[in-house]
């Protein structure tokens, strides 16, 4: 039995149009824009994991472009550990729940 049964959803039309979509209107990586670089997107991440929950695997709210050296890195560095690791060119945190990152707090 596979570990991961809902693979099939990633071959499926409606996935590609998503996923086509997705990277059409946000064609560069989010992450690599949040430290200022230019990076274009090769890969249409979800957010929050989907585990096999079709609504959440075709929700367009919970997606986002990434290139692929940061889906294989600092995205599945945050899927283990819960935080996303680096700072912006500011300085600041790109893990939003980091203690600095929030407003009115410390």
């Amino acid at each position: 039995m596979s570990e991961r049964p809902w693979r099939y959803l990633y071959n499926t039309r409606r996935w590609h149009r998503l996923r086509t979509a997705q990277l059409r209107d946000e064609p560069l990586c989010r992450y690599c824009k949040a430290l200022g670089k230019v990076t274009p997107a090769v890969i249409a991440d979800h957010i929050k994991p989907h585990k096999g929950d079709e609504e959440l695997f075709f929700d367009r709210d919970n997606l986002q472009s990434l290139c692929k050296l940061c889906h294989d890195s600092a995205k599945q560095s945050q899927e283990r550990t819960g935080k996303l690791p680096g700072c912006g060119e500011d300085g600041w945190p790109l893990d939003p729940n980091h203690h600095w990152a929030k407003k009115g707090g410390g």
